[in-house]
């Protein structure tokens, strides 16, 4: 697989893909401290390398991830999340970080839902606009 600035290439595929994701904690918990965070961006940034993607921007608060990955097509993100939250769960809950264990219980560090955006690339209505003037033949 080829990058090229933004577009990417595999053998029969050129993509350009991101997906915004969101992560809270259990129970909105406050647990996070930036070295927290620090380990979660090295956690997640060999986690996307398995599956060809790449974090491109990680940030988070007390209570809360964001993560900006562009992955290959072959990756589905709900696969990507599920490997994301597991894999740092568990590595993260494993260095028992006192700030942790005092405000979550059992092996859980992430709530079970989540926020996924696409996005990169021109606008809906500028997408809409250019299939709708394809010259269709008669």
């Amino acid at each position: 697989m080829q990058v090229n600035s933004e577009i990417r290439t595999g053998r029969s595929v050129v993509f350009n893909l991101h997906v915004h994701l969101v992560f809270i904690t259990k129970y909105r918990r406050d647990v996070f401290t930036n070295r927290v965070l620090n380990d979660l961006k090295e956690i997640f940034t060999k986690i996307c390398l398995d599956f060809e993607a790449e974090l491109e921007e990680f940030n988070g608060e007390h209570d809360h991830v964001h993560l900006l990955i562009n992955y290959p097509p072959k990756a589905s993100v709900s696969s990507l999340v599920n490997s994301l939250k597991g894999v740092s769960s568990r590595l993260i809950r494993k260095k028992n970080y006192p700030e942790i264990q005092k405000k979550l219980w059992g092996n859980q560090l992430w709530s079970p839902s989540y926020f996924a955006g696409s996005c990169g690339g021109a606008p809906l209505s500028i997408i809409k606009q250019y299939i709708e003037n394809q010259q269709r033949p008669d």
